[in-house]
């Protein structure tokens, strides 16, 4: 019986993550200061982007091109009706290679019970909208459904969907990627606390 015991414990501790989590490359995985989130946001962009450019290899050189790209992870939620969800990210300026830490939040509406982890990147072909996305905010509220709906041909065969006039987005699901963008009701600010040196 002892014996049993043991073996359903071990088996039952090797599933537990560790209070501490640092991968391969030594990036803390449950980061707290500011230069262990700025590790992690940039580790989590390279991992979005090489599954982006696997699926998608024609992506690379439309962000290559464009004025700059952002990398969010979000992780949300939705019981019954109402839906929510935080993450944070980059912006990378493609230009002067500056990056700005963000976060985000979302907030949504519909009816279904589930889970939802993804990871979106987004393309500016507009370096205005890219500079008011970091220095003003940004909402997409639900206008950004009927852009994602009238996706331009060039952002079509590129896999990204438009979201807003200069603003494109390649949605990451666990299946691969997403058809349409989960944009609405989400709000992105600058981290003002990551983005100290």
């Amino acid at each position: 019986m002892k014996r049993i015991f043991l073996m359903v414990l071990v088996s039952v501790l090797s599933v537990i993550p560790p209070a501490f989590a640092v991968n391969a490359q030594g990036v803390n995985l449950k980061p707290k200061t500011p230069q262990e989130w700025r590790t992690y946001l940039s580790f989590r962009r390279d991992e979005a982007l090489e599954d982006l450019y696997k699926i998608k290899p024609e992506a690379k050189d439309v962000i290559n091109r464009a004025h700059g790209y952002a990398v969010f992870t979000n992780f949300s939620m939705k019981i019954f009706f109402v839906g929510s969800g935080s993450g944070r990210g980059l912006v990378h300026d493609n230009k002067t290679g500056k990056e700005t830490f963000m976060r985000m939040m979302q907030a949504g509406v519909g009816l279904g019970l589930g889970v939802k982890d993804f990871r979106a990147v987004f393309v500016f072909d507009d370096r205005k909208v890219m500079e008011d996305f970091i220095n003003s905010g940004w909402s997409f509220g639900g206008g950004a459904d009927a852009a994602a709906k009238n996706e331009e041909a060039g952002a079509a065969t590129s896999g990204a969907i438009a979201v807003a006039p200069g603003v494109r987005v390649y949605q990451l699901t666990e299946n691969g990627l997403a058809l349409s963008a989960m944009v609405n009701g989400t709000k992105y600010w600058v981290d003002e606390s990551v983005n100290k040196k």
